[in-house]
């Protein structure tokens, strides 16, 4: 099965036909495709691991979806994926996800950078128990180097997850994905860290990086503040989005307590010292609305957290029972073959009978 209409992304495979999906995001990598792909043609056929390469082109303008198609008429573990226009690395990622069909999920970038020879030491951590296997990065990457150490620095710093690359290849296991929040643009890069907030054992292993021989780098340093925004943000949402009334209600309570001891203060000062202050009156009244506001925000927010766990479970649930349902369909197609075949060697009998009485 190859697809490549625009946006395809089923939301459930039927049933998982393949042992491992390896998702290739690709935007204007039309010389990298071929030899990528026959990097991976040369690795399942030495490994025979059983996989499935799903190739997203995110709306590139060069011949990176022909190649790409081409190179599918080929090769039946290669599926082609595109988007209309260029959605960005995490919906490419999202698009992928959704329509793979493996137990284990890949993100393997197309700029050959990495090679594909190090997929089966991926796997083998995961087929060794833990849930998330990140690439560490062996080799030189200029500025991006130090870059890559800021991040991965602060990183560990705030989220404690001991592993030295957050932003490298990843491999996975289904569950984890389908765990995950909905991500926003570059919240790929932050998926190892709610995983490990979820509980989900996490490892890595080293990974040969390489220069980039074709096409540019995607790297640019506006995505500098940008990662850095997205990683206190990605925090707040770690640490608080689950009890927000520990950090609005904190809030809230400091905010009463100033404006008690301002208040505290101006009462001084107009009794004891026979000076009063009238804007000390606005500020105790700011600081008390203020606090008020802050606790009530909290329990708001600890409201939509309660509603949003309740359609988390009723999708989980869902989703088990398409899968109940797949499976009865599979079940109930495979024991009609037997009936079908017993119909059909009755039906020359049932006729042979019928023609002495029509002589």
């Amino acid at each position: 099965m190859r697809e490549s209409r625009p946006g395809y992304a089923p939301r459930r495979p039927d049933r998982f036909a393949r042992r491992i999906s390896i998702v290739v995001p690709a935007y204007n990598e039309a010389d990298n495709i071929g030899p990528l792909v026959d990097k991976f043609a040369e690795m399942l056929s030495r490994t025979r691991l059983p996989a499935e390469v799903i190739l997203v082109d995110d709306g590139s303008d060069d011949q990176t979806l022909s190649v790409a198609q081409q190179a599918a008429r080929r090769f039946r573990w290669l599926r082609v994926l595109s988007h209309q226009r260029n959605r960005g690395l995490t919906a490419a990622l999202e698009t992928g996800f959704n329509a793979a069909r493996g137990r284990y999920f890949v993100f393997w970038p197309a700029d050959l950078q990495y090679m594909p020879e190090d997929i089966p030491k991926m796997i083998a951590k995961l087929d060794d128990g833990c849930d998330v296997v990140c690439g560490w990065k062996q080799g030189r990457y200029g500025l991006k180097r130090l870059v890559s150490f800021i991040y991965n620095m602060l990183s560990r710093l705030l989220f404690g997850v001991k592993v030295h690359d957050l932003n490298s290849v990843k491999a996975f296991r289904r569950e984890v994905y389908y765990d995950m929040p909905t991500l926003q643009e570059g919240w790929h890069r932050y998926l190892v860290v709610i995983a490990a907030e979820k509980g989900y054992v996490v490892s890595e292993v080293k990974v040969k990086l390489h220069k980039r021989l074709h096409g540019k780098s995607k790297f640019g340093m506006l995505r500098i503040p940008i990662g850095i925004s997205d990683l206190f943000s990605v925090k707040y949402r770690i640490s608080f989005m689950k009890k927000p009334l520990l950090f609005f209600g904190s809030l809230g309570m400091l905010l009463l307590i100033l404006g008690f001891l301002v208040g505290a203060g101006a009462i001084y000062m107009r009794v004891v010292l026979h000076d009063g202050y009238r804007p000390l009156l606005n500020l105790v009244m700011l600081l008390a609305f203020a606090g008020i506001a802050s606790i009530g925000l909290g329990f708001l927010a600890e409201s939509l957290i309660y509603v949003q766990e309740e359609v988390g479970r009723l999708r989980r649930l869902e989703d088990k029972i398409d899968r109940l349902a797949d499976t009865f369909a599979h079940f109930k197609k495979q024991s009609r073959g037997p009936d079908r075949d017993r119909k059909q060697k009755r039906e020359p009998d049932s006729g042979a009978s019928r023609v002495p009485q029509q002589q």
